[in-house]
């Protein structure tokens, strides 16, 4: 399961409703800063989600709106929290940007409050935890050196009680060895292979995240069969014109990418404040009704039985996670 927590939803400029991009993913023990607009620590505090455990940053691409809250929050690491490291990847041009900021006006003359590294993007698997992946992919935007970012749960073969049930395998140490893939020792002599309780593979979840991009026919194999997409509608479709001087799609765009990648669920963001949210849903559920629009403070759960949801515009008043249907 990944769980995504929307803290900027707004395209280039900040709203009254709506942040600059941030995002924060979860998974396990893993917490990762998805784009640092201007902001970002305080609408982390206004979420109520903390800095702790938030090492490590991944960013797309090298645009003000997307990067200048890494000084507030190196500023805020300096005096008043702190983390056990913090790791910064991104292409090397938003890299060289970063560098400025940080080194030259943040920290000017004195040293980083925890060890920081900067980590080169290239195409790839740039991430491995416990038992996933986040893969980079590149995304065009209006000539940048952009990344999209692919996170996703290693296979896993399930454990078929019946089959435990009647080989006679008590609960305990022994089952828990051979859903990890261990051959064991019974307490009564027999050796039980873990083929014998486990079945076929079954594909992890899957959660693709793309901010500013000005085309899509480029990303198909990149976001098939995600179980969540995330992009970009910065524009609606009669103002496709705009969209491609600016270098951005449309939610129309999204929508049509989507649906013929076979997408499980559809989130649009980085939202322009020239519309209004309902405007922007129905040009997307036109196409493909499995489509949401993020405001900041959404908090959504991606599991493989389906996308879970929780909304609130006041942090500190979560209602009861529902199954998205909003």
């Amino acid at each position: 399961m990944f769980e995504v927590i929307f803290l900027g939803t707004s395209a280039s400029a900040p709203s009254v409703q709506r942040g600059l991009s941030a995002h924060i993913i979860q998974h396990n023990q893993y917490r990762f800063l998805l784009d640092c607009g201007e902001g970002t620590q305080r609408q982390i505090l206004k979420a109520g989600v903390g800095f702790r455990r938030l090492t490590r940053a991944l960013i797309t691409h090298a645009h003000l709106d997307h990067i200048l809250g890494l000084g507030g929050l190196m500023s805020t690491f300096m005096r008043w929290e702190s983390v056990e490291f913090l790791e910064i990847y991104a292409g090397s041009q938003a890299l060289d940007r970063i560098h400025d900021l940080l080194f030259r006006v943040v920290l000017r003359n004195t040293r980083p409050p925890m060890p920081l590294h900067l980590r080169e993007v290239r195409p790839g698997v740039i991430f491995r935890g416990d038992d996933f992946t986040i893969t980079a992919f590149p995304v065009w935007h209006r000539g940048t050196q952009t990344f999209g970012y692919r996170f996703e749960e290693d296979a896993r073969r399930p454990f078929l009680v019946e089959r435990a049930e009647a080989l006679n395998i008590p609960p305990g140490p022994w089952r828990r060895d051979l859903v990890a893939g261990k051959t064991v020792t019974l307490p009564d002599g027999r050796v039980i292979h873990p083929d014998q309780v486990l079945g076929p593979p079954r594909p992890g979840v899957r959660y693709v995240h793309i901010m500013d991009t000005g085309r899509t026919d480029d990303l198909h194999e990149h976001v098939r069969d995600a179980d969540l997409l995330v992009i970009e509608a910065t524009y609606l479709h009669e103002d496709v014109e705009l969209a491609r001087q600016f270098g951005h799609i449309t939610a129309r765009e999204a929508a049509l990418l989507a649906k013929e990648s076979g997408v499980k669920h559809l989130i649009l963001t980085h939202i322009s404040r020239r519309y209004r949210d309902h405007d922007i849903l129905a040009e997307a559920r036109a196409i493909f009704p499995a489509t949401w629009v993020a405001r900041d403070f959404d908090i959504y759960r991606i599991r493989r039985d389906g996308l879970l949801k929780t909304t609130t515009r006041e942090p500190d008043a979560f209602r009861p996670a529902v199954v998205a249907s909003d």
